[in-house]
């Protein structure tokens, strides 16, 4: 006698179309594994899966507080209006106990230092960082730091993010 006779294949193919996935199918079988009931809707040529209630509550598009002009502005874009700004609000230096969500955690000197802190000023929305540290922080790959001369000045990797932008 075949394992998979008339009956146990007319329920295998009565769940699949429920979207019941092929562990729950395998349990309400009994005596059968879960790759053995996807091996045989396979062989059955069973239609693509129809969505389960778990997979569509994952599938549910997030509720963003952002609005619908803000999602379409490109990162490239938001990053590129931070190298035009140029003011930055001054350190407020945190302890590693003193941080919250509304504290830039940007490291300045070492851990081992006695006068180790962290940035302190206001991140922008959606990273831990303030603007000055964003730009350190999300740098295209191989680049190399360059230092500026000048307080006035630019630093070359920041007018090539600008040219590349355009």
């Amino acid at each position: 006698m075949s394992y998979w006779d008339e009956t146990r294949e007319a329920k295998l193919k009565e769940l699949w179309e429920k979207g019941h996935t092929a562990s729950q199918i395998a349990e309400a079988l009994g005596g059968t594994t879960r790759n053995a009931v996807i091996g045989k809707a396979h062989r059955l040529k069973l239609a693509g899966r129809v969505q389960s209630t778990k997979t569509q509550k994952q599938n549910k598009p997030a509720t963003s507080v952002q609005s619908k002009e803000e999602r379409n502005i490109s990162r490239r874009s938001r990053f590129k209006s931070l190298l035009l700004d140029k003011n930055f609000e001054p350190e407020n230096p945190k302890k590693l106990e003193e941080l919250d969500d509304k504290n830039c955690r940007w490291p300045i000197g070492h851990p081992d230092e006695e006068n180790f802190y962290f940035c302190g000023r206001s991140p922008i929305e959606g990273f831990s960082y303030c603007k000055l540290h964003v730009l350190y922080a999300f740098q295209t790959r191989d680049q190399k730091d360059e230092l500026i001369d000048k307080e006035d000045d630019i630093p070359d990797f920041i007018e090539k993010k600008v040219k590349a932008s355009k």
